[in-house]
């Protein structure tokens, strides 16, 4: 709806540059607008920054909502900006989303692979390290999304919430499973966002071994959930190999299988399939590929194969 006002304005002002002859009529009168749902949005347009806390600490915006950025090379995109939790100015910047659970690197698997199980393709789609976009942010809750922040913005700290699928936006904060973000600035230390720490510990198959070689760990702090609610989303059988309370990038499980991230929790263990996501292009058992790997096929519960998960910079 933003992109077809601001095309809209830009036609309005085109054509009345052409007719000359035709005043336009003010929107504001003695500082206020005249109508104060085009005021809402004007104020959004006015404001087009780099990401969601250029906005917040430029213009003072406090409403959750759609705002419209562009990227340091001037493209101009569309996305959710959390102005409220933990004093706000969070971007939301991608979603992995589980289209088909049943469905093993499938289409659709943009985190994943959409070409199948294939070993010769050992990092699949790439897309936790390339320029790659998909999705729309409105659609976060119902397929993958990655929009050009995700790359673009420089961030120091990350946000996450589960929140269940087909989820209507104005329900994803009071629906969500769980919400927390962290406050190490861990990113700072990554090139400052995840595209340049995943260039540094790449989802790729066969590139590291379990526990060894694991990414870059964060303490969070819950807006949304606890430790204990985390660690109950998972199985008995499992909770032994993994500490809650914190976001893991980049991990292997026994078979030297990639998995992006470990929402929630930093693994002891190496069966990091059955609790972490965005699974690397190949699996040594087909059954675990997939962006959400193998969550469905060791007591998780439904919640969190049933929700998607949002990402979100500061």
């Amino acid at each position: 709806m933003l992109r077809c006002l601001f095309v809209f304005v830009c036609l309005l002002h085109t054509m009345l540059g052409v007719m000359g002859a035709v005043t336009p009529k003010p929107i504001i009168i003695n500082g206020t607008y005249i109508n104060p749902e085009l005021g809402k949005y004007h104020a959004r347009l006015r404001s087009i920054a780099r990401s969601c806390l250029q906005i917040k600490e430029n213009h003072g915006a406090t409403q959750d909502g759609m705002y419209i950025l562009t990227t340091e090379s001037g493209t101009y995109y569309q996305t959710f900006c959390d102005m409220t939790t933990a004093g706000g100015g969070w971007t939301l910047v991608a979603s992995v989303h589980e289209n088909n659970i049943n469905g093993k690197c499938s289409f659709g698997d943009r985190w994943s692979s959409q070409q199948g199980n294939d070993q010769s393709l050992p990092e699949g789609e790439a897309s936790w390290a390339n320029t790659a976009t998909f999705g729309s942010a409105e659609g976060s809750t119902s397929d993958d999304y990655k929009n050009p922040g995700y790359y673009d913005i420089s961030a120091q700290d990350v946000s996450v919430w589960h929140v269940p699928n087909n989820e209507q936006l104005k329900k994803w904060t009071s629906s969500a499973i769980l919400r927390y973000h962290t406050e190490s600035q861990f990113l700072k230390e990554h090139g400052g966002n995840l595209y340049h720490l995943f260039k540094k510990y790449p989802v790729r198959f066969g590139a590291g071994q379990c526990k060894s070689d694991m990414g870059p760990s964060s303490s969070v702090v819950y807006d949304t959930g606890d430790k204990d609610s985390t660690s109950n989303l998972y199985g008995p059988s499992v909770r032994n190999e993994f500490e809650s309370g914190f976001i893991t990038f980049r991990v292997f499980n026994t078979d030297q299988s990639a998995m992006a991230m470990c929402s929630g929790i930093k693994p002891s263990g190496c069966n990091t399939q059955h609790y972490c996501i965005g699974g690397g292009g190949f699996f040594v058992q087909p059954e675990q590929c997939g962006d959400f790997t193998a969550l469905d096929l060791k007591e998780t519960f439904k919640q969190p194969t049933q929700s998607a998960v949002l990402l979100f910079y500061r």
